[in-house]
This record gives structure tokens, sequence and C-alpha cells, in this order.
């Protein structure tokens, strides 16, 4: 019988598990409480339940003898299926207490804080009220944040006190456990990164930076716009960051498994872990390493979900200047047509649009707002950052007028 893998959410991000479960020859059970979502389309399976509800999640589990269990580039399952998974002692990432803290990111700065990492003076609130007896403490601007979201949902900068209640009302707009956290902002020297890498047994066997980039026109400068690969990072950071986040994964007992790890360099010249998400990242982080590496790493992560052997996975240099644009609208329209110079056009490696024309788009204030993106491979740097740092010239979504 083939073996059977329960992936929490339904978005498109999990297209390409289920492409590269079903390539294993096991069946594909797809679970949230949208019946609409696309995901569900392309599985064998769907399953109604809210996937933050672990008991809920556990008890469908069971009915249905699931083989494994994995919450790919969605961040409310990514607790759920560890909890499930220790209970049904499944393949896992790591212990359930280890991916809480991880996933909490109140948690997870005084963790990293406790134990001797560089950290952003950082704390987490439930009293909205309290934050105001700590004006003092912070050294501003501060950003404010959710603890518990992703997507840079809920995620703004407080210049100064005066701005402090409007971002934390914010922040909550977007909580489920009602949670902020309050930290110094970073000021980063070059590109901020928001990678994935990879660890068999708990060691690190692929690690990745990139150039994290965003839109400043958009509604939430805080959204990913566009990645690039190599990173603009010193190596220097690099190698020390790839043995901080094995110092991390070592102290927490992490076993086989993705991350979505956002790291930087601030100009005070100390590097930072920033997010460390035993899953995989959003935006096609992991499809457009495989375009610039050749390593799988969706198939190794649905390998090690259901317990088999991960293949391939090794540390590989980029084949080229890669880079992916994530498609979005400044603004709230009706989609009309993706608009790109055809100085460009010979770069695109992937063209993935999800809009048609006369669709209703909305402004790009988080990342479930993109509509879609496109993956270039450049012949050399140069031409990399020409049009990464002008891309409103090379690439437009035109709506209708």
């Amino acid at each position: 019988m083939n073996k059977k893998l329960m992936v929490l959410g339904g978005s498109r991000y999990a297209l390409p598990v289920i492409k590269a479960a079903h390539d294993l020859g096991a069946y594909v059970i797809t679970a949230d409480y949208y019946p609409d979502n696309i995901a569900h389309k392309y599985s064998d399976a769907y399953c109604n339940v809210n996937i933050v509800n672990q008991d809920a999640v556990l008890t469908k589990a069971r009915e249905l003898n699931i083989n494994g269990i994995m919450s790919f580039a969605c961040d409310p399952g990514v607790v759920t299926a560890a909890y499930v998974a220790e209970k049904m002692e499944l393949p896992s990432c790591g212990p359930y207490e280890s991916v809480c803290i991880l996933q909490n990111k109140g948690r997870f700065r005084k963790y990293l804080a406790d134990n001797g990492f560089n950290v952003p003076m950082a704390k987490n609130y439930v009293d909205v009220n309290e934050p105001f007896k700590d004006i003092r403490m912070f050294h501003w601007p501060v950003i404010v944040k959710p603890t518990d979201s992703a997507g840079s949902k809920g995620v703004s900068k407080a210049e100064n006190p005066e701005k402090l209640e409007e971002a934390i009302k914010h922040a909550l707009a977007f909580s489920r456990n009602r949670e902020f956290i309050i930290e110094d902002f970073i000021a980063q020297h070059g590109f901020s990164s928001d990678t994935d890498s990879f660890s068999v047994d708990g060691r690190l066997r692929f690690v990745s930076f990139n150039s994290q980039r965003f839109d400043r026109n958009a509604k939430n400068p805080y959204t990913p716009a566009a990645f690039s690969w190599p990173s603009s990072m010193t190596m220097k950071h690099q190698e020390e960051l790839t043995s901080e986040i094995q110092r991390l994964l070592t102290l927490l007992g992490m076993q086989t498994s993705i991350y979505n790890i956002e790291t930087r360099e601030g100009i005070d010249g100390k590097a930072y872990i920033m997010e460390c998400s035993p899953r995989g990242g959003g935006n096609r982080l992991a499809e457009c390493l495989e375009y610039a590496t050749g390593v799988k790493l969706v198939e190794n992560a649905v390998r090690a979900a259901l317990g088999m052997p991960v293949v391939g996975l090794e540390q590989k240099p980029y084949n080229g200047y890669w880079a992916e644009v994530i498609l979005h609208s400044d603004v709230d329209g009706i989609y009309s047509e993706l608009w790109v110079d055809e100085s460009v056009r010979e770069y695109i490696i992937e063209r993935d649009i999800w809009v048609e024309p006369g669709d209703e788009v909305k402004s790009f204030t988080a990342a479930n707002f993109s509509i879609g993106s496109l993956i270039f491979k450049f012949e050399n740097e140069e031409r990399l950052q020409k049009v990464m740092t002008e891309t409103d010239k090379y690439i437009k979504v035109i709506l209708r007028a």
C-alpha cells in the first residue's frame, strides 16, 4: 500500500510538494478548512480541519492512518505537524517543544539571548499597556510584530514612542494568540537573507544565503518582493551564521528537515539569525534553489516526512546568477496584463502567473497578495543588479484603467 502523507495547508505553494510525493508513489491528503483552496484539486483526498487545532488534526491523522505529516510554506501548520508526528511516532523535524520555540517569535528571541546568540533587544507582550512602561528600554526605532504570523503580516516599524500604539494594534490584528513582540530595529548592511537550508540527522547538509529585496512603493515595505542568489553577505558572516545555525539546531535537538531561515548583517558589524522555521519557505524559494544548484529540497522534504532516505543533499555552488521577482500590484485593482521589457525576456527561465485578465488583485500588504513570479538567470552579477535595482523599469503589472 502507498504511504499516506498529510500536507497541512492548501495554498499553491503545496503543489510542488504534492507532485514530489506523487512521484515517490505516495498518497497525499491535504488538510485545512478552506475546501476551495487550489492544492485540494491536486491531492488524492481532502480533510476539512482547522490546522491550528492540534488535537483535531491528530484525530483525523489517526483515522486516516497516515505515515507522515508536513507543513510546507504554511506557518500555522508547523507546530501542529510536529505535535502529530510526536504523538503518532512519525518521522519528525525535531522535538515538539523545540519546534514551539522556533515558531514563536517571542520565545525564539529569548532562547537566542539565553544561549549567547547575537539578538536584538526584544520583549514579548500580551498586555497592550505594558510596553509603554518600557519606552526607555528600547533603542528607537523598533519593529512590532505578532509572535505567531508569517509572510510579513502585521509587521510595522515604529519610528518613535508616539507611533507605538498604532503599531501594536496592527500587530494584534494579525495574531491568533494575541501576543506581540517589540524589538530594536537592526539597520542592515547590504541585503538581508531569506532562503532555505536542510539538515540530516541534525547536521546541516545544505545551507544557502540570498539577497532579499523589497518594494519601497508597497503599502507594507516589509513584504519581500524579490530574491537573488548569490547573497551580498560577506563570506565571513556566511561562515559565522552557518556555524551558529548548526549550534542552534544541535541545542534544540533538530533532526532531518528543510528550514526557512532569515539572517542579516547589521551595520553594527554583527550577524543575526532572525528566524529559523522548520518548513519550506514561501515564494517558491526551494524551487529557485533547485534551479540554481540542482539540489532537490522539495523532494527531500517529502522524503524526510515519510521516513524515506534523503538523496543528493550536498552543498553545491550556484550555477550562475539567479533571481526571483514576486509579481504584485501596489494598489487594488483589476488585472489586465504583465508587461516585461524586451531586453530582459531572454533571461526568464520560468513565468508563473496566478491571475487572468479581469481578476481582482489586492495591494501588496502581505505575501499572500502576490499574483505570481518570474525566475531569471543572468550571465553576470552586473546584469542581475541592474535589473533587480530597477525592477519597476523592466516589469510592470498593468491594471485596467
